[in-house]
């Protein structure tokens, strides 16, 4: 079977190089030597992993995405860009055709999905492509369901810590949120402790070095009433390998329903990790 083209756009963002570099080494894929890129970048090139890729910018992108589609499509667009192009992406991605992978957190999620779900092409669209982290989720979303109450009178506490370049709040975050609402511990988005500070994430959470520029730390917290009782759910991840592992699974994942001639939709992480 002929590798996967996929193009990754978000370069030369840390995340999208990083998908590039585990793309480059994984015979599944073939990489399309293009990326969609922000305004703010004025380059018109950049070297990931020594692949060089051009650099598409916005005000070019409708002319000339046609070339590379005619060069090198079919392909699957994977997107780690900034939560403020989401939805303009995902509209592109429509307009011509593309299936794709959204990565990019944050953003308007629901006018997101709406965009995808009327007139889209098949797309994986997560706020968490680390597998592990979303098997996590669904643990969460079980225990939701199962046992709607159980945590009655706790006190919810939640932590978070990112890059500092990392924009909005951690969708994984919010996203456990619901699951603890469900289960009686409700909390609002914006009581969700952020941090973004270099020097508090190395010397107050202990952060190594080396991934104070990439790493995802959250704590959840629940507290009885008369603090005689605490339990805590951690998952710390140092560095980007995890997400950009799954979200080539989600590459193959589509690529597999794009093959077995599937109805075009919007599949989840969790529909990728139950390979359904």
């Amino acid at each position: 079977m002929a590798p996967t083209a996929v193009m990754i756009n978000g370069l030369p963002g840390n995340m999208a190089a990083c998908v590039v570099r585990h793309a480059l080494a994984d015979a599944r894929f073939s990489v399309v030597p293009f990326s969609l890129t922000g305004p703010e970048i004025s380059a018109t090139e950049t070297i990931a992993d020594e692949f060089k890729v051009a650099l598409i910018h916005p005000d070019r992108r409708e002319i000339e995405i046609q070339p590379v589609i005619e060069a090198f499509g079919p392909f699957i667009s994977v997107d780690f860009t900034h939560p403020s192009a989401i939805t303009a992406n995902a509209e592109f991605y429509c307009r011509f055709r593309l299936p794709f992978v959204m990565g990019t957190t944050g953003g308007d999620r629901e006018r997101l999905q709406a965009t995808v779900s009327a007139a889209g092409p098949a797309a994986v669209i997560a706020p968490n492509m680390g597998k592990q982290i979303v098997g996590f989720q669904a643990m969460m979303a079980w225990a939701a369901e199962t046992f709607p109450g159980l945590f009655s009178g706790y006190r919810l506490s939640v932590r978070e810590s990112h890059q500092q370049g990392k924009a909005d709040t951690s969708g994984t975050a919010r996203a456990m949120l619901g699951y603890f609402r469900e289960l009686g511990a409700p909390l609002a988005d914006e009581e969700i402790q952020m941090e973004r500070d270099p020097v508090v994430q190395r010397e107050q959470w202990g952060v190594p070095e080396a991934h104070l520029r990439g790493h995802g730390w959250h704590t959840y917290t629940l507290d009885s009433a008369d603090g005689s009782v605490r339990f805590e759910f951690t998952h710390n991840v140092n560095g980007r390998d995890i997400y950009a592992l799954g979200t080539l699974d989600a590459v193959a994942y589509l690529a597999a329903k794009i093959r077995q001639g599937r109805p075009a939709r919007v599949y989840s992480m969790i529909d990728v990790l139950k390979g359904s």
